[in-house]
């Protein structure tokens, strides 16, 4: 989608001269990925509006909308029904997701040619450092240029950014999609950012930019010339780091490919304010640890076979237990009943809980996303609930942590320290 702030490319290359002075980091976004590669693979659906994932006869939401299907106002975790109503005509599939994880490893093969510095986030989004003198001394323009020709040779088109921090490459990306490239020289970072709204930069949800437009602030030049004491209640330790994001001097590393090792495990915890003492409290809150370790395992593509719940008392004492679950799962609604089994096992009524979390370990890195993708059209019961987790994972990650949620989440308001880790 164009945006008046997009910088034209050669535009900017002329006034630059071919010459970059500093960290050259780009973020490489595949467009409408699962929709693109089922439009690859089915040429008569080129240029018609497809929707991957959901059914609209069944319970279900939206995977992917082509861009076709978009400009009906289709979008992702949007339900079924809903999208059927906005484009009636629309093309349905199902996701096939070992077929997206081939492409996308094609991709990534294709910048890894490039550079070594190569950081994938998700299947279809990598940010990669091409800083001149790190690994080549060509310009950065140039291989940026090279990488979309040939993932446009794959069949599929993707839009990159290019600019000297991590937060600048996200937002470029964004500015001329699909098929774009959106360079921010350095010394244009300022005048680049200051104009874009404040929701432009990611981690700032609807609770923040209801904050923030309290305080007069909606556009990242007012965000980055505010008195950070103000910012302080909206962000807490992190105002600063989102204030100099918002002025573009972040400093950004994009770690090398041999830095990567395979995760082992994937924990949530939370350090409470006040001892939980009641059953009701320790089960409302390791229902919240547990709904945060789902959607991280579904957005690592991790199934795990082994459970663990860890407890410390009021007097620190640190007491955990284990459990093996029948069938490898991301799906807090299939683990959740064993952690409680293990809870009614360590936890004596009463006993002042200071801290509590719960970890999956033992992944089995065979199992896809495809039996997910496939499963948004069924309507047996265990697949509907997996369609409502995967459109709250959704909504959080287009809108926020506190969007949606359960209603055991009334039942829990303990002010806590939380902290996800993976290993």
């Amino acid at each position: 989608m164009k945006s008046e702030h997009t910088y034209d490319l050669q535009h900017v290359l002329d006034a630059f001269f071919g010459e970059w002075n500093g960290p050259a980091i780009g973020l490489l976004d595949l467009d409408a990925f699962f929709a693109s590669v089922e439009q690859l693979d089915h040429p008569e659906w080129r240029g018609k509006p497809v929707i991957v994932g959901g059914n609209p006869q069944m319970h279900g939401v939206v995977s992917t909308a082509s861009y076709e299907a978009r400009a009906f106002g289709v979008h992702s975790a949007m339900p079924s029904a809903q999208a059927k109503r906005l484009c009636p005509h629309a093309i349905w599939t199902h996701g096939h997701f070992e077929r997206y994880r081939a492409l996308s490893r094609q991709v990534m093969s294709i910048v890894a040619d490039e550079t070594p510095y190569l950081e994938q986030v998700s299947i279809d989004e990598a940010f990669f450092d091409i800083s001149p003198g790190r690994f080549s001394s060509e310009n950065p323009v140039e291989i940026v240029k090279r990488i979309s020709r040939r993932v446009a040779e794959l069949g599929i088109s993707c839009s990159i950014g290019l600019g000297t921090s991590k937060t600048i490459a996200k937002i470029a990306s964004e500015r001329d999609k699909p098929n774009g490239i959106t360079l921010v020289a350095p010394g244009t970072e300022q005048s680049f950012l200051e104009p874009l709204p404040v929701r432009a930069l990611s981690g700032i949800g609807s609770s923040s930019y209801r904050s923030l437009r309290q305080l007069g602030i909606t556009t990242l030049g007012q965000l980055g010339r505010a008195d950070v004491r103000d910012l302080v209640p909206i962000f807490g330790s992190s105002a600063k780091r989102m204030q100099n994001r918002a002025r573009g001097v972040e400093q950004s590393q994009v770690r090398a490919l041999d830095d990567y090792a395979p995760v082992k495990s994937v924990s949530c915890e939370r350090t409470y304010a006040q001892d939980l003492t009641t059953e009701v409290e320790l089960h409302a809150a390791l229902e919240i640890l547990g709904a945060e370790l789902g959607r991280r395992l579904r957005k690592k593509c991790l199934c795990g076979t082994t459970i663990t719940l860890k407890l410390k008392w009021g007097n620190r004492d640190l007491h955990t237990a284990s459990m093996q679950l029948s069938a490898p799962s991301d799906n807090e609604h299939e683990f959740m009943p064993e952690v409680l089994k293990l809870l009614s096992k360590l936890w004596i009524p009463g006993t002042p809980v200071r801290l509590a979390g719960i970890g999956m370990t033992h992944f089995d890195h065979r199992l896809e996303q495809q039996n997910i993708l496939n499963s948004l059209d069924s309507a047996t019961p265990g697949k509907n609930q997996r369609n409502l987790s995967l459109a709250i994972d959704a909504l959080h990650e287009r809108f926020g942590n506190h969007v949606l949620g359960y209603g055991r989440e009334r039942h829990f308001t303990h002010p806590d320290k939380h902290t996800p880790s993976d290993k």
